[in-house]
């Protein structure tokens, strides 16, 4: 077919779209709906979403885009599904869902005292991953739903990701990608496949094999769109669902970073770097790399949990009088803290910020914290601090991931939220002191699962000739050597040392509270 386009289906935090995107990775349409309410809350710390209700956001989209680009649709010659990640659906035999979805924004915590062998908790003590693991476990759904929601769990079937979920209304066929089932599930994700029950995942994670679904590989065909939701939204009959990957993973190799000469940076709500290799290497110690969204690759990955929603959770704080004015200037208030970051010198006069806002895999007891306040610092210090503290925190990161895989990264691919401000992409390469590039679209999970589709169904010779004619990229940043200078003195001087002087006290400070 001339000029074929893929259908993408992209559910993020706050939005789905649908788009259709042709060989030269340019959007021919775009649809978008953001969600409303973005999640629901019973309790404090709660997040929850009925499922239907991103399936029901999804028929919205599809209608509108066949009313706006009706004149299309007949070029699609596929589709594929990137979704947010580790949020669970309980389904029971008839494959309905028995409760709410628990989002991974959840902040709920199981006591998780389901018995594990001794062994396993020997072990766990001797790598020192004692508290990694008992983070792991208390935020698993399955271990709080058995001790608060009995009844749910004796009505479970089916224990899934939110995109198996999706995968099934669109398709009828309870299956999913390897690639998008990313978080406290039993599954290896080196090979690709689910753990047995007495392995230690299938132990930490207290899912049994009955309850998990069929397991496909990216480029695989996962179904076809039904006849029934082809005629309600207007869509030709007959379009396969290409098995691609999760939100971040699709993001990356819409970055063409799927390389590991490049690092991907994700400024969204949770902020990630990831790094690509064929070769299965570990981010961190003991901490898994997650399969690509295309064949025989695997993303290391390094995630700050409370990234880019720490300007959100500052903007609310401590700048709420600014809503009103950038109502009538018509800007995110974001974006009006952005224009002041060049005002405040590189290091926030001695501001620094450690970002554990959220708990991490490999600093479970970890708090966030800043240093060096003094009677010069404003709420301008504040805000930039935070990003420049987001910036220390992936870096080291990044020089994780370069131990593991014994080579240095050569330049930085950039996309999020935060992305979108010069000011923040300045300052991401002078802190990494490396190249920093933007793309030619924001929208780049779309572009990353449309990428994965086109190579799936053999409309380029490699995925990499599909990167090249689909990712290009636009704006560089260079990085200011003295500011490089300055921020390398604050990470290793300053930032790096930040836990290991107060790892005692957050260990004090979480027996106190009693976290974990």
């Amino acid at each position: 077919m001339q000029d074929p386009l893929i259908l993408t289906i992209d559910f993020g935090t706050q939005s789905v779209r649908t788009a259709l995107i042709n060989k030269k990775g340019e959007i021919e349409g775009l649809i978008k709906k953001p969600y409303d309410p973005a999640y629901i809350s019973p309790q404090k710390g709660f997040a929850e979403q009925d499922p239907d209700f991103y399936y029901n956001n999804l028929i919205f989209c599809l209608k509108e885009l066949s009313k706006k680009y009706g004149d299309k649709l007949d070029r699609i010659i596929g589709s594929t599904l990137a979704t947010f990640r580790d949020s669970s659906v309980q389904l029971d035999k008839d494959n309905k869902p028995v409760r709410n979805c628990i989002l991974w924004l959840d902040q709920r915590m199981a006591k998780a005292s389901e018995h594990i062998p001794s062994i396993y908790s020997l072990l766990f003590k001797v790598v020192g991953m004692e508290n990694t693991i008992k983070l792991n476990r208390s935020r698993t759904h399955a271990h709080w739903l058995k001790e608060n929601e009995p009844e749910t769990w004796k009505k479970t079937e089916k224990y899934v990701n939110i995109s198996t979920y999706l995968v099934y209304k669109i398709t009828g066929q309870l299956v999913d990608s390897a690639a998008s089932v990313i978080g406290h599930y039993p599954i290896n994700f080196k090979t690709r496949k689910w753990q047995g029950e007495k392995a230690m995942k299938g132990v930490i994670f207290g899912v049994p094999q009955r309850m998990l679904f069929p397991l496909k590989q990216p480029g695989e065909v996962l179904g076809v769109i039904s006849d029934e939701i082809a005629k309600e939204c207007g869509l030709p009959k007959g379009i396969k669902l290409i098995a691609s990957g999760s939100d971040k993973a699709c993001e990356t190799l819409g970055l063409g970073a799927l390389s590991k000469d490049i690092g991907a940076i994700s400024y969204g709500t949770a902020s990630t770097i990831e790094v690509s290799n064929k070769k299965y290497h570990e981010p961190e110690p003991f901490l898994p790399a997650y399969p690509a969204a295309v064949p025989d690759w695997y993303n290391m990955e390094v995630q700050i949990y409370r990234g880019y929603w720490m300007l959100s959770w500052f903007t609310k704080n401590f700048a709420s009088e600014l809503i009103d004015e950038s109502k009538i200037q018509k800007m995110a208030v974001e974006e009006m803290l952005n224009k002041d970051l060049s005002q405040i010198p590189p290091g926030s006069d001695g501001l620094v910020l450690q970002p554990y806002w959220g708990p991490g895999l490999r600093r479970p007891l970890a708090k966030g914290a800043i240093v060096g306040f003094s009677d010069i610092h404003t709420r301008e210090h504040l805000y930039r601090a935070i990003i420049e503290g987001i910036g220390y925190a992936l870096k080291e990161g990044l020089e994780s991931i370069e131990k593991s895989q014994k080579h240095r990264i050569k330049e930085l691919r950039i996309s999020g939220g935060g992305s979108q401000s010069d000011a923040i992409c300045q300052i991401t390469a002078d802190i990494f002191g490396l190249p920093v590039s933007r793309v030619q679209t924001y929208e780049t999970t779309s572009l990353g699962a449309a990428i994965a589709a086109f190579t799936a169904l053999k409309e380029f010779g490699s995925v990499e000739e599909a990167m090249e004619a689909m990712s290009h990229k636009t704006t560089t940043f260079i990085p200011n050597k003295a500011d490089h200078k300055e921020y390398e003195k604050l990470y290793k001087r300053v930032y790096l040392e930040m836990f290991p002087r107060l790892k005692n006290v957050y260990k004090d400070l979480n027996k106190i509270t009693k976290r974990i």
